[in-house]
């Protein structure tokens, strides 16, 4: 038996030295009280004394209602106005690599556009030999590829440059994401088209009302861009760009441009908007950051965390995260309980898969004592995840994106859990 347990996992001396299995057996004080004691052992609980609701009932499936607290959240104070807000995914009540369709974090500059499929049309012109239009069922002609990538802002955990500030991971590294797209490869449209000989950029333009627009360079455009229809088998969600949007593998997420709908070929970057006052890096002489693409190896851990205290005072513990990388496949995640001082290797367990959301395990005896929790991820092309001190050596504190500094969570004696910074 012990050879089919994964590597890592918690032994049944482990358990049984922590006091979990003997523990399960038992009705402790605190589990007498929970719940309603007439649904619960020896008694036959209510929902086994009649018939349920029958197939189709629930022609679209939802979460059980004991669920409802997992949703997407925003922050009311962070914008003026919600049409060009951000919600932020609750990392903390998720398991796996995959984020449920419904809970994907929302950026959007001036609210949801409604495309109605059957006038949805895709521009591409500029230095191309023949101008082309597609509608929807054009591009769903086109081979099409399914992919697994995460989603970032360049803004995640923007509000923790200058310390700490929010506590719950949904909302210091929230605005992210990780689906299966499909998708048509950007390049077999742009072959469509045919590419002049000065070609070497494209301008990506949303149909929402603030005409989102972002230069894209054309090694990337041809590397392993998607224009995406469908997210986790079904067809996009209006708020993550139905029908149509772009996917720039590991690059920030203001770049993968939602509702498609016009792509030009140039020969220079545009300098848009969104490129020159926004999402560029200020630094701290004066200086900034331009077309700072790619998203560096980052990591959280979400359970113990603010919204995801422990319920126990002691014993067997899982420590779990997640871990991604613009670069490429997550190598390594160490975990450190003292802040840093001492590191053990995490288990990865799941598909690590290239430029997506990667989940780690640590199983610990707690004793009870304070922790100090933190994780630091390791790419497949040696990057390891910054403290936030250096990070702050090298640019300063007027930047909001690209912070992939490490978080670390001050778990209490109590199980209650809170965002600090040490040294």
């Amino acid at each position: 038996m012990a050879k089919d347990r994964p590597d890592h996992a918690p032994s049944r001396r482990v358990l049984l030295r922590s006091g979990l299995i003997a523990g399960a057996a038992t009705l402790s004080g605190k589990a007498a009280a929970a719940g309603n004691p007439a649904n619960q052992p020896p008694n036959v609980p209510d929902w086994s004394k009649y018939l349920g609701d029958g197939v189709a009932v629930r022609a679209y499936g939802k979460p059980s209602r004991h669920e409802a607290h997992v949703v997407r959240r925003d922050v009311e104070w962070l914008t003026a106005a919600k049409e060009s807000s951000v919600s932020f995914t609750p990392l903390h009540a998720l398991e796996g690599v995959i984020t449920p369709n419904g809970l994907c974090f929302e950026r959007h500059h001036a609210g949801i556009a409604e495309v109605d499929p059957a006038d949805y049309r895709l521009i591409l012109h500029g230095l191309v030999d023949k101008p082309l239009v597609f509608t929807l069922d054009d591009l769903k002609r086109f081979p099409r590829l399914n992919r697994a990538y995460f989603c970032e802002c360049a803004a995640n955990s923007g509000m923790e440059w200058r310390g700490a500030q929010l506590d719950g991971c949904q909302y210091t590294h929230g605005m992210v994401h990780c689906v299966m797209y499909t998708g048509v490869p950007l390049r077999l449209l742009l072959q469509e088209a045919g590419l002049k000989p000065a070609a070497k950029w494209l301008l990506l333009e949303g149909a929402d009302a603030a005409a989102m627009t972002r230069s894209l360079p054309l090694e990337k455009a041809l590397e392993d861009a998607l224009v995406a229809t469908h997210m986790n088998g079904e067809m996009l969600r209006p708020e993550n760009g139905y029908p149509a949007r772009i996917v720039l593998p590991g690059w920030e997420a203001n770049m993968w441009v939602k509702w498609l709908r016009r792509i030009e070929v140039g020969d220079e970057p545009w300098h848009t908007r969104e490129e020159t006052s926004k999402y560029t890096d200020l630094l701290e002489n004066g200086r900034a950051r331009r077309f700072t693409y790619v998203m560096d190896a980052k990591s959280v851990i979400t359970s113990p965390s603010p919204q995801a205290p422990l319920n126990h005072r002691r014993g067997l513990t899982v420590l779990s995260g997640i871990a991604w990388s613009g670069r490429g496949r997550i190598a390594r995640v160490d975990v450190s309980l003292d802040g840093g001082r001492n590191w053990v290797t995490a288990r990865l367990d799941g598909p690590v898969w290239d430029k997506a959301l990667t989940r780690f395990y640590h199983d610990f005896d707690w004793d009870g004592r304070e922790l100090l929790l933190q994780s630091r991820a390791l790419d497949e092309t040696g990057y390891v995840q910054p403290t936030k001190a250096e990070l702050r050596r090298h640019r300063g504190v007027n930047s909001i994106y690209h912070n992939n500094g490490i978080q670390t969570w001050h778990v209490k004696t109590s199980g209650e859990v809170e965002n600090v910074e040490v040294g």
